[in-house]
């Protein structure tokens, strides 16, 4: 209910913010590294439980929205 109350991680959301922003300008192959940035970075983080619980949700998120987001099925716009 009150989202400014809880703890958030800086790093892991400056992350999140360029991932969302790749996604939403098409930029595959950045968001996939960004992805994979996050994972890492959420790994490597000595996180509370409660923290670990929402970035586990986010990251589990965004490993289903990137399953298909890749160039290797894109057409061209000229076929």
């Amino acid at each position: 209910m009150f989202s400014f109350f809880r703890k958030t991680n800086k790093e892991l959301d400056q992350i999140i913010s360029r991932l969302e922003a790749n996604m939403s300008n098409n930029y595959k192959d950045a968001a996939q590294d960004n992805f994979r940035e996050f994972e890492e970075k959420m790994n490597e983080l000595d996180l509370s439980d409660a923290q670990k619980k929402v970035y586990s949700a986010k990251l589990e998120d965004y490993r289903s929205r990137l399953k298909e987001f890749t160039h290797k099925d894109q057409k061209p716009y000229w076929t």
